[in-house]
């Protein structure tokens, strides 16, 4: 079973042990996120995708959803399935001409072409009682645009 994500809260910045780390915050139901520690780039799309803003060139992710709409095909959803050792897994789901096809992805990436497509996002539900957390027991979290503009 899964459940449909509510939404995407953010991309931020968080202090962990290693040093400071970017993060992407799924909301869930209940009070409830999913931290996912991403890379500084696609954390940086993923905000520039919450804004609604363009870049003058065409960010990796934008390209790619450009790439899906000049060819047909509609990113019908995304799957956040499996969480093994602290990696995320997640698949894409695809449609062209009636035909479906699963590609397998990165959760960051899988997320920043959600928000450009508009495509649900759904989280597996042993990956939420893995690793979701209540918004309260979240650690403290920096806007990213904030953090890279000081």
């Amino acid at each position: 079973m899964a459940e449909q994500a509510e939404g995407v809260a953010g991309a931020f910045i968080v202090a962990t042990t290693g040093g400071i780390s970017p993060v992407v915050l799924i909301s869930l139901s209940e009070g409830r996120s999913l931290p996912i520690y991403i890379g500084l780039w696609e954390a940086i799309s993923i905000g520039s995708a919450l804004r609604g803003e363009s870049p003058p060139r065409p960010f990796t992710h934008d390209l790619f959803a450009e790439a899906l709409k000049k060819f047909n095909i509609t990113l019908t959803g995304v799957y956040i399935d499996s969480l093994h050792d602290g990696v995320y897994y997640a698949t894409l789901y695809l449609i062209q001409d009636n035909r479906t096809t699963q590609l397998d992805a990165r959760p960051s990436d899988g997320i920043a072409l959600a928000l450009r497509c508009g495509a649900p996002i759904s989280v597996d539900d042993a990956v939420i009682a893995a690793a979701a957390v209540r918004k309260g027991d979240l650690p403290a979290l920096a806007d990213l645009e904030d953090y890279l503009n000081t």
